[in-house]
């Protein structure tokens, strides 16, 4: 009986601006001897992060069925893909749902590249997905300059050769393939390529600053409106932990088919207080997305001040606004001090930029925890807090580095409300 071949398939796709000029990336690899058998990248224009991924597992798979002539009969091929895209990954394996427009005809595409039977889906951290990530940013690279992408503007085979063993690789499921023909198609696959280049002159200027990868961005949403919020009474969490009014559920539902339009977010982490719950569940639904819920990302306790207007503290508890607004240390009559929040804000910050390096995630949260964001992201004052406007259900963006350094990218919009 004739051994299916086996290859292990890494993708990647990305975008630079979300939807903004795209491009995919792709490589087949020996499991056995850890080499390349076949790249692909492309320059696909304007497009989301999410577009450009599918696209690069299409060209994997089809580049895959290239290297093997009856690959598409049952048995005659075993292809495991890893890709740093829990959506495509969860949607191909059937787990999570499809239900964006865009992502419909791509999937079903790749469903129809190669047996069902013979393609398996594993998620893997964007680290261990350099090579593809490098050929989505070389062909990302070659479209603005207006070429397109060609196998030599790729050396990472000659440059950077995979070990002759595959610890770093999972096995295929399935028995072992013809490893001796893998090596050899890979070998003559690299003999045809033209010698690597000389290394460039140094760069200068920003062309000089290391690669730093794709950041994470933090999408922050406020959650929508309560009872209490047209009142402008102060709600945290240490008060009644209100759910959404009739309006808030409507701007629930007007930021659920924004964001699910744009097909940006991949990951949605939520307050554990019930009005952000609730928005975060209406914006996860079109997105086919589960909601992780982060204790960090809860409201300030304003303690016997919640559920009073500014008005009202200021006639009970006057001596202790005076001192919170004067200072981030003071704390509201039995609540929890800015300082404190901006501790809490902060740990779950670094905490959350690491978890999602390089992805787009979808914080649903509150005024205090957006606005600290913010104000560390700009290096500003505690005194800021106070001189931003944030509505019901707007949208804000930062972009966290992997050096550390943050980009506000979006402040207070609420363009999907109009």
């Amino acid at each position: 009986m004739t051994q299916p071949r086996q290859f292990v398939i890494e993708a990647d796709g990305g975008s630079r601006g979300n939807p903004g000029p795209a491009g995919y990336g792709a490589v087949v690899i020996d499991p056995v001897t850890g080499e390349t058998l076949a790249e692909a990248a492309e320059y696909i224009g304007v497009a989301t992060n999410n577009v450009a991924e599918y696209k690069g597992l299409i060209a994997g798979l089809k580049a895959a069925k290239a290297l093997v002539p009856d690959a598409s009969a049952d048995g005659a091929v075993q292809v495991r893909v890893r890709m740093d895209s829990k959506l495509v990954v969860e949607q191909m394996s059937g787990r999570w749902k499809i239900k964006h427009p865009d992502m419909k005809p791509l999937a079903a595409e790749a469903a129809r590249i190669l047996p069902a039977s013979a393609v398996t889906y594993e998620w893997i951290p964007r680290e261990k997905n350099k090579h593809a990530d490098r050929l989505a940013n070389e062909a990302m690279d070659a479209g603005k300059r207006g070429k397109q992408w060609e196998p030599s503007a790729s050396t990472a085979a000659l440059d950077t050769p995979r070990p002759s063993t595959t610890a770093d690789l999972p096995p295929v499921s399935g028995p072992p393939g013809d490893a001796a023909a893998g090596a050899a198609k890979a070998r003559a696959a690299l003999a045809s390529r033209p010698a690597a280049a000389s290394p460039a002159a140094p760069r200068v200027g920003w062309g000089a600053a290391p690669d730093l990868g794709a950041p994470a961005t933090f999408v922050l949403l406020r959650h929508g409106e309560t009872a209490l919020t047209p009142e402008k009474r102060f709600s945290g969490s240490g008060g009644s932990d209100p759910e959404l009014s009739a309006a808030g559920r409507h701007q629930a539902e007007r930021i659920a088919q924004a964001l699910a339009a744009r097909g940006t977010i991949e990951e949605i982490v939520s307050s554990p207080l019930r009005r952000c719950r609730e928005t975060a569940a209406a914006v996860a639904a079109p997105l086919g997305l589960e909601v992780r819920i982060e204790d960090g990302l809860r409201e300030t306790d304003f303690g016997a001040w919640e559920g009073l207007t500014f008005a009202e503290v200021r006639e009970r508890h006057g001596s202790d606004l005076d001192a919170w607004l004067a200072s981030a240390k003071a704390a509201p009559t039995g609540g929890e001090s800015f300082a404190e929040v901006t501790r809490r804000v902060s740990a779950t910050r670094d905490r959350l930029t690491t978890r999602y390096a390089g992805r787009t995630v979808l914080l649903v949260t509150h005024v205090t925890p957006i606005k600290t964001l913010i104000r560390l992201a700009l290096g500003a004052p505690p005194e800021a807090m106070f001189r931003m406007e944030l509505s019901a259900a707007s949208v804000s963006a930062v972009a966290y580095y992997a050096d550390g350094n943050a980009s506000v990218r979006l402040l207070n919009d609420t363009s999907h409300l109009r």
